[in-house]
């Protein structure tokens, strides 16, 4: 479908790749890896047609269609989100609009917001709304680049599902090591200037390298001792007359050798950040905390203690609470009711993704850096910030001029650079590239304060967290291990109760006349119990509609996709009004 052959790419005196090939046919899943600007975006753009190789061919088959998803700054216009995701197709039989719907909602948005304006969202949401617009183009070559970045964790498994099971080809750029291994079956490294394809999973991808590293290093060895032979002949014979000849001769040979060069070290970064003074046991606690927005109850009476040196993620389904607690925690949202018990000499710092208002305005990247409250030396705050994609003369560049990914990141470089000893995270590795993530984890792994963090990278739960808090319907549960130990503990709990249906909270109560109240307290009892019966079925037959959906073969079918999205309207509608009648008793 595409084929780079021979392809060469600078930018003034810099090299980016260097009679580089790739073929890419339908079908494909391949993921680009290497160092931060290493060429990885720019071979995209060439890919795209929007820029040219200095050298080289690129040819494409007539007629295929590539789509592209940035990073972020998703187009902002006053479109609804459906009509977004529909982008004016025709559609008079509605199959199109089933189909958005159900991409839609697989991307997290209900059914309340498909006629919301996409210049009233967040940066987030609104390349949601992209990315389910791309996803409806059905491009014959997917291009995306971290396409998990805006996503929380129910959405990215919507996407890893739906990308399994694209009908074309997939090309990504992405630093989720799990969201690799579950969508692409083959690794396009971006390295010494040329690109290299390892057929198969990012683990196997890094043994590859490994191997091939140690091979090289074997082979330069004895081509060394080779030269030193050579050279100790040449020494010792060249000024003899019987061995001039012989010794002029080893001396072209010498000259002609093709010199083995030693792969170049990938550059590693290890920070040791200032420790935080120490805390009393109890960190943080609420006590009997209600929190609500509207008519949408989020705690009840909320009991939670947290203790010192524990790190903890928050997991959840989308909606669930997780950032709300983790606001609460952080004092940036008041409480309903209730208490926020704060331990001795504790510290909290709450790291947003969102930085509107954090920065001097006039001040540039290292300034803002050095201004972060510690007398950092100034090596230090240069190496933070490279290590968090900062390099070179850009920490001269005005936080003005910064995109929302670069805020997000002069934000964590701030909290690390004077951390408190009580650190609240939400979604910290997004906009970071692997090396920055392994940097972060190895920081916070070493780390002597309490880390709470919510976050859709399952690598990085899985490498720092030592407690998992699962929060549903307003409860929490405890978990004493990584994400992978929740899964199994989730998953055995699921086999010795397969009868149960998880009932997440609406997002508001419906509107229209309620019910007439019963007022005999045994008749009550009784409509209770038949109501969660019945809003208990109908929430597992939404779970098991949207599991339909949710497979992009079923649309070949459209009456079904057709029905299946007005049967999960009518069972959404139904859940509101028997949940409202619950309220009401």
């Amino acid at each position: 479908m595409i084929t780079l052959h021979g392809v060469s790419k600078s930018f003034g005196q810099q090299l980016l790749f260097q009679d580089a090939s790739l073929q890419i046919n339908e079908g494909d899943r391949y993921v680009l890896v290497g160092p931060n600007g290493s060429g990885k975006s720019t071979l995209f753009k060439i890919l795209l047609g929007v820029e040219e190789a200095d050298s080289g061919q690129f040819t494409i088959r007539r007629g295929s269609v590539v789509g592209y998803l940035p990073q972020e700054n998703a187009p902002v216009t006053e479109e609804t989100v459906l009509d977004t995701a529909l982008e004016h197709h025709d559609d008079p039989d509605g199959r199109m609009t089933a189909k958005a719907k159900a991409i839609l909602m697989g991307l997290g948005f209900r059914v309340a917001d498909f006629d919301k304006k996409i210049n009233t969202l967040s940066g987030g949401w609104a390349m949601r709304a992209a990315m389910a617009r791309l996803l409806m183009q059905e491009p014959d070559l997917l291009l995306l680049d971290e396409p998990t970045n805006h996503l929380d964790l129910d959405a990215l498994f919507w996407l890893q599902n739906y990308l399994q099971n694209y009908p074309g080809a997939v090309f990504l750029i992405s630093h989720d090591r799990a969201f690799i291994n579950a969508v692409c079956r083959a690794i396009v490294s971006l390295q010494d200037h040329t690109l290299r394809v390892y057929h198969g999973d990012y683990e196997f991808y890094l043994r590859e390298k490994e191997a091939e590293k140690e091979r090289i290093i074997s082979s330069w060895k004895q081509q060394q001792d080779e030269i030193a032979k050579m050279q100790d002949f040449i020494d010792r014979n060249r000024a003899r007359v019987s061995t001039a000849n012989r010794a002029q001769s080893m001396i072209k040979r010498l000259e002609k050798l093709e010199r083995i060069a030693l792969p170049q070290e990938a550059k590693t970064v290890k920070i040791h950040f200032p420790q935080p003074t120490r805390t009393g046991v109890r960190v943080l606690a609420l006590k009997g905390v209600h929190k609500a927005y509207g008519d949408v109850r989020v705690y009840q009476g909320l009991d939670f203690e947290l203790e010192r040196g524990w790190k903890v993620a928050f997991v959840g389904h989308n909606g669930a609470g997780k950032s709300t607690l983790l606001k609460m925690l952080a004092g940036a949202i008041p409480v309903d009711s209730g208490e926020i018990l704060v331990g001795n000499d504790v510290r909290v710092g709450y790291f947003s993704q969102h930085r509107e208002g954090q920065f001097v305005e006039g001040r540039t990247v290292l300034q803002e850096a050095q201004a972060a409250g510690r007398m950092n030396p100034d090596l230090l705050v240069r190496t933070v910030l490279g290590t968090f994609l900062f390099p070179g003369d850009t920490v001269h560049k005005p936080v003005s001029v910064l995109s929302g990914g670069e805020k997000s990141r002069l934000g964590l470089v701030k909290l690390l650079l004077d951390p408190p000893n009580v650190l609240l995270l939400d979604e910290p590795t997004t906009h970071l590239d692997m090396a920055s993530v392994d940097a972060l984890v190895e920081a916070l792994r070493e780390f002597e304060g309490t880390i709470f963090c919510i976050s859709h990278d399952l690598y990085f739960l899985n490498a720092l967290a030592d407690h998992v808090v699962h929060i549903e319907h307003g409860k929490i549960t405890w978990y004493p291990g990584n994400y992978e130990y929740f899964k199994r503990r989730q998953a055995q709990w699921h086999e010795e109760n397969p009868q149960a249906v998880a009932v997440p909270k609406l997002e508001k109560k419906p509107e229209g006349r309620p019910s007439p109240p019963v007022r005999d307290e045994k008749a009550r009892a009784k409509r209770r119990g038949k109501l969660e019966n019945e809003v208990l079925k109908l929430h597992e037959e939404l779970e098991e509609l949207a599991a339909k959906l949710s497979d992009p073969a079923l649309y070949a079918d459209f009456p079904r996709v057709k029905v299946i999205g007005e049967r999960m309207e009518t069972v959404q509608v139904d859940i509101q009004a028997k949940e409202a009648e619950l309220d009401s008793l």
